[in-house]
């Protein structure tokens, strides 16, 4: 399945007899609650989950987003109403940089049906597609959760990667090369990986680039056949979208995923023993 659906596709799936889960997952680093923006409008049947509740365990030393404990990660899909044979979109505001968040979560946990809405939130609104502010009230789902369909790498693995293969750091050129930080205690990035901003996966119009476009770019950050790859970023979130990109390049597949470093540089950063490159090279 291809990791992104356009609206038109999503709509019709929505009037058909097995409508896809559709969960919202709008969030911004620094707030607004997407919640808020929820309750006055989103998709037709679509089911609100929280990135820092529901997506995530609380902070700790595993990062700002750690990934969420796999019983309560259950519970929280079952009350969205996902089933074994669901398909899911997840959907934020526009570019699908935290949506990825919820497509990566199910495709670890084991659960292939899903995809991003190419466009977001703002897309689907863009098209005049219907929206509502009724929220639903869905049948508790049977999906079961079993961890490990994506591979996660940790520090030391992150290291590794960045010395024998390709990672790629999702955040900002600007928090990549030091010259700001505004969350984590440490600026710089980790030694040997590669600037990669998930904004980049898009274009002007707030769309995700095609297939050969993604390649393009990819091959031009020293990805190719046969080399490891895997993404980063400040907390596992963003990141995830760079895992999509790949999947969507044909450069991975389900198969054969890019790897991620849940922990990603919040987890990096908090130990002062591993080294952190500024500047604009990849040290």
């Amino acid at each position: 399945m291809h990791p992104l659906i356009s609206g038109s596709a999503l709509e019709e799936a929505l009037g058909g007899s097995r409508p896809p889960v559709v969960l919202d997952v709008r969030w911004r680093l620094g707030g607004p609650p997407g919640r808020q923006e929820y309750e006055v409008a989103h998709l037709p049947g679509a089911v609100y989950l929280d990135l820092d509740v529901d997506l995530a365990d609380p902070p700790g030393t595993g990062g700002r987003h750690p990934l969420p404990d796999p019983v309560r990660l259950q519970r929280v899909l079952r009350s969205a109403g996902v089933r074994e044979d669901d398909r899911v979109v997840a959907y934020d505001t526009a570019d699908g940089s935290v949506a990825a968040r919820a497509w990566w979560l199910l495709r670890w946990a084991g659960h292939a049906e899903v995809s991003v809405l190419d466009g977001g939130f703002e897309g689907w609104i863009a098209e005049g597609r219907p929206v509502t502010a009724a929220v639903p009230r869905p049948a508790e789902g049977d999906v079961v959760v079993r961890p490990g369909a994506m591979p996660v790498i940790d520090a030391d693995g992150a290291a590794a990667l960045a010395r024998e293969g390709v990672l790629l750091d999702a955040r900002a050129a600007q928090r990549y090369r030091g010259e700001v930080e505004p969350v984590d205690p440490r600026a710089g990035h980790v030694p040997g990986a590669v600037s990669a901003p998930s904004a980049g996966h898009v274009g002007a119009d707030g769309r995700w680039l095609g297939s050969a476009r993604l390649a393009e770019r990819f091959a031009g950050l020293g990805v190719r056949d046969g080399v490891p790859v895997g993404a980063y970023c400040g907390s596992g979130v963003t990141a995830s979208s760079v895992v999509l990109a790949l999947e969507a390049a044909g450069l991975t597949s389900a198969e054969r995923p890019a790897a991620l470093y849940a922990g990603s540089w919040s987890n990096w950063a908090a130990d002062p023993a591993r080294e952190a490159v500024t500047g604009p090279d990849p040290g």
